[in-house]
């Protein structure tokens, strides 16, 4: 074997074992797990996978140019909005460029299918809220003043977790999918904060919300807790795959790269995952709060979420045994139980 096919084959291999990491993740959020399986499987190296990626999202949005209605375009916008923000998730340079075009695609999307939908943003957070015409005033909803809001995580945003929106939606809930800082859209002009309770503040403020139910995803899982904590206006929470505890010394490169890259540098890095505890802020939130973990999501230096639900005065523990990272591979198991949870305080 030469070193040319050497390394090719390890950088195959790279590619392989990446996508693979990631099916469970891509396919709940909405990625044909057919097209995701033929785009990775042709994939020549990890280095191609923003690329490769944002060549299948501007597929759809060509298909969108070419739809004969509405419904069918405001589809295909959609799914490109969520290839364009898988691409984010690859080492290469495409990042900025591929977030910016899934927040394009999906504000394009949103006006076919869903014209209520309005933007909001502040200095920190931007997204979409969606849902009842309660609109009466710039402030936000009216009709109880209350909201669901969807928290992403490290290298998450409001483009991957539709599910979760459209089930919230389902339930008749006014919903806000958002993007904070280090972010989605934001992540090339932000830097990821452990104070995350701030930017959940600043997004009560914009909407005029009197109650606010949080859904918080991996990383967005601790942003979720410690805004339970020391927001107010949060009535009702629930945390889905997210650390009760970081351990930098502990943690997987490939984790510690990205909260690197996420916080502008290794120093801040190491200080935002010595801040991401919640041993002291758990017996603070008095409020509801599911805490749903997957059996076989095991991180190094991630400490799971039953120490939270455990000393949380009104924690209730969800163990998904057969669950990964985000349960992509166990919607059934979690998903309806959580809108409900959330349904139950805000409607």
């Amino acid at each position: 074997m030469n070193a040319t096919t050497s390394t090719t084959t390890s950088a195959d291999a790279s590619a392989a074992a990446f996508a693979a990491a990631n099916l469970s993740r891509a396919t709940g959020a909405g990625l044909d797990v057919h097209e995701y399986l033929r785009v990775t499987g042709e994939l020549t190296g990890l280095g191609r996978w923003g690329e490769t990626f944002m060549r299948v999202a501007r597929g759809h949005l060509a298909r969108a140019d070419r739809a004969a209605t509405a419904i069918s375009a405001g589809g295909h916008l959609m799914t490109a909005a969520r290839w364009f923000h898988f691409a984010t998730l690859g080492p290469g340079e495409e990042s900025a460029l591929a977030a910016a075009e899934a927040d394009a695609a999906m504000g394009r999307a949103l006006e076919l299918l869903d014209p209520r939908a309005r933007r909001i943003e502040g200095p920190g957070f931007a997204g979409w809220l969606r849902g009842p015409d309660r609109t009466g005033g710039p402030g936000g909803p009216d009709g109880g003043g209350a909201v669901a809001v969807v928290v992403p995580g490290l290298d998450s945003s409001k483009e991957e977790f539709h599910a979760v929106t459209d089930e919230l939606l389902r339930r008749g809930l006014t919903v806000f999918t958002m993007d904070g800082p280090g972010q989605g859209v934001l992540a090339a002009t932000t830097t990821i904060r452990a104070d995350y309770h701030h930017v959940i503040g600043q997004v009560a403020d914009a909407l005029g919300a009197r109650r606010v139910g949080l859904v918080g995803l991996s990383l967005g899982g601790y942003y979720v807790a410690e805004s339970a904590a020391k927001e107010p206006r949060v009535v009702t929470a629930v945390t889905v795959s997210g650390p009760f505890r970081l351990d930098w010394d502990e943690l997987p490169p490939p984790v510690r790269d990205l909260l690197v890259r996420r916080a502008g540098g290794e120093e801040a890095a190491r200080r935002f995952a010595g801040r991401v505890d919640l041993s002291a802020l758990a017996p603070a939130i008095t409020c509801p709060l599911l805490v749903v973990d997957g059996g076989q999501d095991v991180i190094p230096g991630v400490t799971d979420g039953a120490a939270l639900a455990r000393l949380a005065p009104r924690g209730q523990y969800l163990r998904i045994p057969h669950g990964d990272h985000l349960l992509g591979n166990a919607r059934p198991d979690w998903l309806a139980t959580a809108a409900d949870r959330i349904a139950a305080t805000l409607d």
